[in-house]
């Protein structure tokens, strides 16, 4: 047997009637026959180990001195052979979330990271007699499958705009929850482990150079900030310059639109506002 196999059993209400009905025989005899008192007695014990429950969204396994005979799933007031062994396994939904661990990414950074992980037991069988311990099994390959995935991608992405977009733990939140959940669900089927839902938990760079990435990271903000507001300068500047140019407003030479472009570019492009300076020329008096 190298599956699951669905079995039933009988009914817990009939064997406990068989059983009350042994009880009063077994009264009865006693009264009248006194020998019989230790055949019922025994009847008895041999009859009350065979009950069991079956709760919602768990599962009885059965074995046979070893040998597998089948599991039980739907819920109930049951009865089997007293001699069976039975296994409680649950069937609930269960919820895992990681410690947070200390791994390195693809470019070599050292991140903390950890996982949440939604996962049941979908085949009893494998769950049972496939590994050691079913729910140790599922932290040990999870912890093996972040680290993993922490290897494949980088923190974050610090490419210059135009290139083609990497995949990365911090932005790339479904691809890298989908990779993750795939990896796990390999890894845990030979438990019979179902994964119902797998993400990122939490995600930080470690101690160490936490504060020196936080500093990249503002570096390249300011960056990509700056190349937007001398695109926009730039272009404003043009306009302004065909403007001018169009309507006849003023006749200026190439040494003069090279003023004006450095005046409006200083005004457009600074930080602080511009203070403005008139130039009263050199009007008479």
């Amino acid at each position: 047997m190298t599956q699951e196999k669905i079995i039933t059993v009988s009914n817990g209400y009939l064997m406990l009637v068989v059983t009350l009905g042994v009880i009063a025989g077994g009264i009865f005899f006693t009264v009248n026959f006194s020998p019989f008192l230790f055949l019922f007695i025994f009847l008895f014990f041999c009859i009350i180990p065979g009950f069991f429950l079956v709760n919602p969204n768990t599962s009885k396994v059965l074995l046979l001195f070893g040998k597998y005979i089948g599991t039980v799933k739907e819920n109930g007031f049951y009865w089997a052979n007293p001699f069976y062994t039975k296994k409680g396994i649950s069937l609930r939904a269960s919820n895992f979330d990681s410690e947070r661990v200390k791994v390195n990414d693809k470019l070599g950074n050292p991140i903390m990271i950890s996982t949440i992980l939604v996962w049941k037991v979908e085949d009893t069988f494998k769950a049972a007699f496939d590994v050691d311990n079913y729910e140790n099994f599922v932290r040990i390959q999870s912890d093996a499958a972040v680290r993993k995935l922490a290897s494949l991608y980088p923190y974050d992405n610090f490419e210059d705009e135009g290139k083609e977009e990497e995949i990365t733990l911090r932005a790339s939140v479904n691809e890298v929850s989908e990779a993750l959940e795939e990896e796990l669900s390999e890894r845990l089927s030979m438990a019979g482990i179902k994964v119902l839902e797998a993400r990122i938990g939490y995600l930080a760079y470690a101690q160490e150079i936490a504060n020196a990435m936080l500093k990249r990271q503002q570096a390249t903000a300011i960056i990509a900030a700056r190349h937007k507001i001398v695109e926009g300068a730039v272009s404003m500047v043009e306009m302004a310059l065909q403007e001018l140019s169009e309507n006849k407003i003023v006749d200026m030479d190439e040494e003069r639109k090279a003023a004006m472009v450095s005046n409006l570019m200083v005004v457009l492009c600074s930080d602080k506002d511009a203070t403005p300076i008139v130039n009263a020329g050199t009007l008479n008096h």
